[in-house]
């Protein structure tokens, strides 16, 4: 619960930030119409306006799916348990590390997209469904590079549709690529345990030969866990492993 309305508070504050930049055009569309006593009446609101509503309650779930969010919060979470800590870091702070690197790896993507998607509906130069099918192109893209060829193939059956996977749209592409970006996460999730799990067998075999059955091997293992992983620097390994896994990011 913490986590989920840690997301939906910062996509509010980045909408609150960026619809005065990629709404900022005026233009008002016509919804209602009301005939009273023989003269019509209409109401009018922003088109921008409701996109923003819509997109207020669509960001979160846009992020965790058409992201490298998943995979980067999985893997920090599995690093976490692989330790042998509960609560430390905190879920918030996971999930800052795990934005603050989705928002860096992404960032090439969104310059594309605000550069031949926002900036030309802003000048008025394409429609909305013109900027929306431009903007959604370097993200398939980008999907498209991270997802696997079984995932892309299973999801294709369930919809029952063939052709080329370049060729399908989002609601194909999305799937399969969160299917993927599972698999990925765990596959580094597994490289990550391994070294810990060793350390783990030892001082249960130490403490076993001992005679010292009564002390939890999690307890002392803890301290020789966190000394590896500072003198490995640990963290820098873990975000270099992170952000070299993700492809497709030369958009031009």
């Amino acid at each position: 619960m913490k986590s989920r309305s840690l997301i939906a508070s910062l996509a509010g504050l980045a909408l609150m930030f960026i619809s005065s930049h990629a709404f900022a055009q005026g233009g008002d569309i016509s919804l209602l119409s009301v005939v009273n006593h023989g003269d019509t009446q209409e109401y009018s609101v922003k088109l921008q306006v409701l996109i923003l509503m819509t997109l207020v309650g669509l960001l979160p779930t846009l992020v965790l799916m058409m992201t490298c969010f998943t995979r980067f919060i999985i893997v920090l979470s599995l690093l976490r348990q692989a330790m042998g800590l509960q609560q430390s870091p905190p879920n918030r702070i996971l999930i800052g590390i795990a934005l603050s690197l989705t928002m860096l790896v992404m960032r090439p993507i969104g310059i594309n997209i605000y550069d031949h998607a926002v900036v030309p509906f802003e000048n008025d130069q394409i429609t909305l469904s013109e900027a929306l099918a431009t903007g959604a192109k370097p993200l398939k893209r980008f999907m498209l590079a991270q997802t696997d060829k079984k995932a892309m193939a299973q999801i294709m059956t369930i919809a029952d549709v063939k052709g080329d996977p370049a060729a399908q749209d989002l609601s194909i592409v999305i799937p399969a690529y969160v299917l993927s970006e599972l698999k990925t996460a765990f596959q580094i999730g597994f490289m990550i345990y391994i070294p810990f799990l060793v350390i783990d067998l030892i001082v249960a075999s130490v403490l076993m030969a001992m005679g010292m059955m009564m002390l939890s091997p999690l307890i002392v293992s803890l301290p020789f866990k966190l000394m590896l992983f500072v003198l490995i620097d640990g963290w820098s390994l873990t975000v270099g492993t992170l952000t070299s896994s993700i492809r497709g990011l030369g958009l031009g």
